[in-house]
């Protein structure tokens, strides 16, 4: 269990990474905010890419369990970056998200490569 929250906090760091690389441009391209926001915006892209690496399962396995745990980090961005509460769907959904994410990760022998 230990090695599960250990997989699932480097999923959440991953995913904020993922977010913020592409929050950034979507600031500079629709608010018009200042372009050296895409220097970090592709720093924290490509730490992005380095963190997956870091995960102990086959690449396609890490992909499709790290999209559960997007799905649930992009709506407390929503929340808490946005502004926006998200809706009993948005939660159903982000439960679904995770519920999928654990039967990928959890199953026998998923750190194999």
């Amino acid at each position: 269990m230990l090695e599960f929250a250990r997989v699932s906090s480097l999923f959440v760091v991953t995913a904020v990474a993922e977010i913020v690389g592409c929050y950034l441009p979507w600031l500079v391209l629709t608010q018009g905010r200042p372009a050296w926001l895409l220097v970090p915006a592709a720093l924290s892209l490509a730490l992005f890419a380095w963190l997956l690496t870091l995960h102990p399962s086959a690449a396609g396995r890490t992909y499709a369990a790290y999209g559960g745990v997007y799905v649930v980090v992009a709506l407390l961005w929503l929340w808490r970056v946005d502004g926006v509460t998200p809706t009993r769907w948005d939660l159903i959904g982000g439960g679904v998200a995770l519920a999928g994410m654990a039967l990928i990760a959890l199953q026998p022998g998923a750190g194999a490569r």
